[in-house]
């Protein structure tokens, strides 16, 4: 994208221009960009500019601190975990309500915690305050306490003649406030967006932010319609258009191409999950014989646990496939034991990234590591503290080896990108003596000093691969064998901004779209809507949506394991049904919607004891 604005920008500016792009060096996402101004601010908003940043991990572990220093995980009752304690802080801070509403909204069994939530998250504030540290959702509030202080709203607004924002139905009410707060009457704030494609409620983003932005000013923004679709046929924004046209409210538009064709998408009946994955497999593979490649294809599913069946399915058949949703590159331990090193030189007060480090050299455990951490933190100057600290002697040879690593790293002449070289050389014994599969990790070690050769420093490398990181490791679990073809699996929410030559859309009923967890209220159920419009415009060519008439529930009632029968998704009515070629498989029953006769019901009677007298003659 940034590539694309700057060719755009550079022709604008020079028509004959050839091949030249503008360079954009504001160009980033919120977080990246809200970063750059902090440290630009530091000493006039009260923040060091030495600052470290947590990705959601470190984040976990330090709120998993202060929950155990205040003896909330002792509890009698169970008290949150680490990883929802910071879903609401995050939650609270970028939808800006409060956090009784947060509870009670979007995670009510937490309600009675309300009292311990918030010494919690004071005692968390306090941690990373000490620490010099800043999580996500630091760089988007402090960046817009910043520019909610008018003299400096006004300062950083006039920095920048025009402001583009990208994706606009996915930013949270903490993003638009900082907006507000740099161009407050609206000049030179251009947004694009489409109000149809707002799924992710669950982050905080609110389809509020784009549906209000015109009347937020006076006079009103001006609103363009983009409704030149490239990549699906007509036939598929046919069914689309009707999909969405149903929506409460929304930008009327209806989306058009000129790509043409006779098929139409296909709303095909099955009896059962089983049925589901075999027609699913089957439709695969025929497109394959036909020159569509695996890759080419996605099956899409508005939860992971939908593709169960099929994963079987297509193992059993032989088909590889990858599901998105894999282990993250930041996850890896090997990758955070390597940023962990730089991280506290760059920030000796960050504790995690100190603890994580020093435990790293053979023989020091957690209590050594504390108490070295204890006696950095009350001293006023940490790195005298660091060099005067006796560790025992075992250890004595490796220290003294990590300590002249840690003063080259902080020396004033340090070089960027030999400072990866000098950790990753270092580090690779105690990858060695660690990990058993050190040689696949060594892969993403070389990765990574790649990707640092393309940064100009240390501290925006740091800064810039936590808040993009790449998206996969070596370890994680890929592609079944050597194969380089595989079909895509994925969630409808990680699908959004990809599309396919085909896509198959699973479990297209009531109770999974809309989920049955997702109808609490009028503003759940039209997101729930938006999400399947979403599924449907990733498809180009091809587009099937599954209808399951039954499922089988678990255990889900007093009488047991029972079969329940499901109802096509309430976002396709009747009338929607011309824009759809329906069949079913492998037989046609239940075309309407309306589940069929369950098989059981229909099985004739047997004289059981008439076939046993057989027997004996």
């Amino acid at each position: 994208m940034v590539r694309r604005a700057g060719h755009v920008l550079s022709h604008a500016l020079d028509p004959h221009a050839r091949r030249r792009s503008a360079e954009l060096p504001w160009a980033g996402t919120f977080h990246s960009v809200g970063a750059r101004l902090l440290r630009e601010y530091a000493d006039r908003i009260g923040l060091n500019d030495s600052f470290t940043i947590h990705d959601r991990g470190d984040s976990e572990d330090l709120l998993a601190i202060a929950r155990h220093q205040l003896g909330l995980s002792e509890t009698k009752n169970r008290f949150p975990t680490k990883g929802t304690c910071l879903a609401i802080y995050s939650r609270t801070i970028n939808s800006g309500a409060s956090l009784g509403d947060v509870l009670k909204n979007a995670f009510p069994r937490c309600v009675q915690w309300e009292a311990e939530l918030r010494k919690l998250f004071d005692a968390y504030v306090g941690e990373k305050q000490s620490q010099n540290v800043l999580d996500y959702d630091d760089l988007l509030l402090y960046w817009s306490q910043t520019v909610g202080e008018p003299e400096l709203g006004q300062e950083i607004g006039e920095r920048f003649d025009h402001v583009l924002v990208d994706e606009y139905q996915d930013t949270n009410r903490l993003q638009a406030s900082i907006l507000l707060g740099m161009k407050p009457n609206g000049q030179g704030l251009t947004v694009v967006g489409d109000d149809a494609q707002s799924i992710y409620s669950f982050r905080a983003a609110t389809v509020r932010n784009i549906l209000d932005f015109p009347k937020q000013f006076e006079p009103p923004a001006c609103v363009i319609s983009l409704e030149r679709n490239y990549r699906s046929t007509q036939s598929i924004l046919d069914a689309s258009n009707g999909v969405i046209g149903l929506a409460a409210e929304r930008f009327t538009k209806n989306l058009w191409t000129d790509r043409q064709s006779s098929e139409k998408p296909k709303l095909v009946t099955v009896r059962d999950g089983s049925d589901q994955a075999q027609y699913v497999a089957e439709q695969v593979l025929e497109y394959r014989e036909v020159g569509i490649a695996l890759k080419s294809q996605a099956v899409l599913f508005r939860s992971s646990s939908h593709s169960a069946q099929l994963e079987l399915e297509l193992t059993r058949r032989g088909i590889p496939f990858v599901k998105y949703g894999g282990l993250k590159f930041l996850e890896a331990a090997h990758i955070k034991d390597v940023l962990g090193v730089l991280r506290w030189a760059e920030n000796p007060r960050s504790r995690l990234s100190g603890f994580r480090t020093v435990k790293l050299i053979p023989g020091v455990g957690s209590a050594t590591a504390a108490k070295l951490l204890d006696a950095m933190g009350d001293a006023r100057d940490p790195i005298g503290a660091m060099q005067r600290f006796g560790m025992p002697p075992s250890v004595a040879s490796d220290w003294a080896s990590f300590r002249e690593l840690f003063n080259t790293l902080r020396h004033a002449k340090s070089t960027w990108p030999a400072d990866m070289d000098v950790v990753t050389h270092w580090y690779e014994p105690h990858l060695q003596r660690i990990y058993e599969d050190a040689y696949i990790r060594q892969g993403d070690l070389v990765q990574l000093q790649q990707i640092a050769s393309t940064y100009t420093s240390r501290e925006r490398f740091l800064t810039e691969i936590t808040l993009d990181p790449p998206s996969a490791t070596s370890d994680e679990a890929g592609v079944p064998g050597q194969d380089d073809d595989y079909l895509i699996l994925s969630t409808i929410h990680s699908a959004k901004g990809q599309e396919w030559n085909a896509v198959q859309i699973l479990n297209v009923v009531d109770g999974c779209i809309p989920s049955d967890m997702s109808t609490g209220t009028c503003e759940d159920i039209e997101e729930e809507r938006r999400l399947l419009y979403v599924a449907m415009t990733r498809a180009k060519n091809h587009l099937h949506l599954l209808v399951p008439q039954r499922f089988y529930s678990y255990q889900q009632s007093k009488a047991g394991d029972r079969h329940v029968y499901a109802l096509l998704s309430r976002f396709i009515p009747e009338y929607l049904f011309q824009h759809f070629e329906r069949g079913a498989w492998p037989v046609a029953e239940g075309l309407n919607g309306t589940p069929a006769k369950a098989p059981h019901a229909t099985i004739a009677k047997v004289d059981v004891s008439a076939r046993a007298r057989a027997l004996w003659r």
